[in-house]
């Protein structure tokens, strides 16, 4: 039997940033308010179910991932999008990076990075005046934290926030996580500043 090709659904192979305005793309894998967490399968080339959270448990905001980036733990780098209503899953948002929550992973005994950006729809009407993490109510990014800290314990796994950054600090943690994808797949692109 012939060996085929791995499928890429398109949206994987897009830049972490659009070339003409500047902004985010961010693929959102699990949708405000879902229970279901869903995951993008590079081997498929689908999403696919990677598991249910408990009853009473949802995803916040639209979750997801920045394509053309590789992460401490393997992955593309996880981002939260805040944005009016969810969207769905395999779309993607344009969006104006905000900040990041910095923060590690533990699991089966190792300890990894695996940092939260922090976004804002770049068509957010609830949103549109979101520029930085000290635009987002205290509370909310407070809830944000737990919701992965309890997220993580219910795997099994412990998530330990180190620190909260800008949209400064998210914009270099995407640069380096471009450079890992490059770096792992072998490829080096152009990009803008």
């Amino acid at each position: 039997m012939a060996r085929r090709a791995t499928p890429h659904h398109p949206a994987v192979l897009l830049p972490a940033f659009d070339p003409d305005d500047g902004t985010l793309n961010a693929i959102v894998d699990t949708t405000k308010g879902s229970r279901n967490k869903f995951e993008y399968d590079m081997r498929l080339g689908l999403f696919r179910l990677g598991g249910v959270l408990p009853a009473g448990a949802s995803f916040p905001y639209d979750f997801g991932f920045v394509p053309s980036t590789l992460g401490d733990d393997g992955d593309p780098l996880d981002v939260l999008v805040l944005m009016d209503e969810p969207a769905f899953v395999g779309c993607l948002v344009p969006a104006r990076l905000v900040g990041v929550v910095e923060a590690e992973q533990v699991e089966e005994g190792e300890t990894r990075r695996n940092d939260r950006l922090i976004a804002v729809a770049a068509k957010s009407r609830s949103h549109e005046d979101v520029r930085s993490l000290e635009d987002v109510a205290a509370n909310t990014v407070h809830e944000i934290e737990h919701f992965f800290v309890s997220y993580n314990a219910a795997k099994g796994k412990t998530f330990t926030v180190l620190g909260r950054g800008g949209a400064t600090r998210a914009r270099a943690l995407v640069r380096a996580g471009e450079r890992r994808h490059d770096r792992a797949s072998g490829t080096a692109r152009r990009r803008r500043a």
